[in-house]
């Protein structure tokens, strides 16, 4: 690498940085850990331990954005020393070297910038995800439970957890529809942007004579709304029907009429849940689904008003088509928002689909 290069690299990194430090609020930030910091240290302060619990919270998220920046700041003025000594000595060692560290300060620039895009205010928090088969019969039922297990493949990749909240069987093969709880860091953050239609071409399994098949599965992603604003349900705005379970589940499968089915008559949300074991928890699970999803209403309500606002035209995002999977003639998966695509078919089958999540992050997605 000749020096010249060098030094253009090294003011890249500064220029994407100083991006992230506007971004972020860096200054603001410190200035509240001293001042947090400052409070910790005062008599009393875990008199009120819920208040002293939640602001020791805040600053351990706080700092996990302001040292990482310290820290790359450091970094890049290594490789300004490293540059001038390869600069001085010629040593090819001594280069080898400053790319190594170079390439390690650009990886860890990489994964910081990416903190800019899941910094919304539920990035962090838990994802309920939603699959639902699209018109096609058996094809579709199928395609359904392939996304799932591709969902479910990424979040154990991830190390998150994987709660099923509902699931109802195809007729032959798949499913129709299914809930699940991807329990972890920033699971809502990164799932945000699998939002929309799935469309699948493949030679189905189903047919005799081996035709190529088209189907179709949206995918729906909210937040689990713990805490925040409260959204208030009106009783009178419900219709609550239950029924017997189904789907996987062998001799665990409560027989009873336990599983819950909850109609928001306003807006026609319907959600649904069989998992738990009592009528009671399942109606407790729902309601908590039906929340999270009339939050998400509320903001999709408020970005179209904002939109309006500023002349923007935008199309419903759950009705367009996100994502192209090819099986057959040739394998292709490309996302037509981003145009990322990959060729490894099976590995994004297997829950590899960082790339695509990551390029949508970086496209503003939300």
């Amino acid at each position: 690498m000749l020096l010249q290069e060098a030094g253009r690299e090294i003011e890249e990194l500064r220029k994407r940085l100083e991006q992230i430090r506007t971004i972020f609020d860096v200054r603001g930030k410190a200035e509240r850990i001293e001042d947090l910091e400052r409070q910790s240290g005062e008599p009393g302060f875990w008199d009120d331990p819920e208040a002293a619990q939640k602001a020791m919270t805040e600053l351990a998220k706080l700092k996990s954005v302001v040292e990482p920046y310290r820290n790359i700041i450091s970094r890049i003025e290594d490789l300004e020393v490293l540059a001038e000594l390869v600069r001085e000595s010629g040593d090819e060692a001594e280069q080898e070297n400053f790319q190594e560290e170079l390439r390690r300060v650009v990886s860890e620039l990489d994964s910081f910038e990416m903190q800019t895009f899941l910094s919304g205010p539920h990035d962090d928090a838990n994802a309920i995800l939603e699959v639902n088969a699209g018109a096609g019969g058996t094809e579709s039922c199928d395609w359904a439970a392939m996304l799932l297990r591709m969902y479910t493949r990424w979040a154990e990749r991830k190390g998150y957890q994987v709660e099923v909240l509902n699931e109802v069987e195809g007729e032959v093969a798949g499913i129709r529809n299914a809930t699940i709880l991807v329990k972890g860091p920033l699971a809502y953050g990164y799932l945000k942007v699998e939002r929309g239609v799935h469309r699948l071409v493949r030679i189905s399994p189903f047919d005799a004579n081996a035709r190529r098949h088209t189907s179709f599965a949206s995918v729906d992603v909210v937040p689990e709304i713990t805490e925040g604003p409260e959204i208030e349900i009106n009783p009178d705005d419900l219709r609550i029907d239950t029924y017997r379970s189904s789907g996987a589940g062998g001799q665990h499968v409560n027989k009873t009429d336990s599983a819950v089915r909850i109609t928001h008559i306003p807006t026609g949300i319907v959600v649904s849940c069989q998992n738990e074991r009592s009528q009671h928890q399942n109606r407790e699970v729902a309601m908590r689904i039906l929340a999270s999803k009339l939050w998400e209403l509320k903001r999709q309500e408020e970005e179209a008003r904002l939109a309006e606002l500023r002349g923007e035209q935008r199309k419903i995002e759950w009705g367009n088509q996100i994502r192209s999977y090819v099986f057959q003639p040739y394998q292709m998966v490309k996302d037509h928002r981003t145009e990322a695509e990959t060729s490894n078919v099976e590995a994004v089958m297997d829950g590899e689909i960082d790339e695509l999540i990551e390029a949508g992050l970086r496209a503003g997605i939300k």
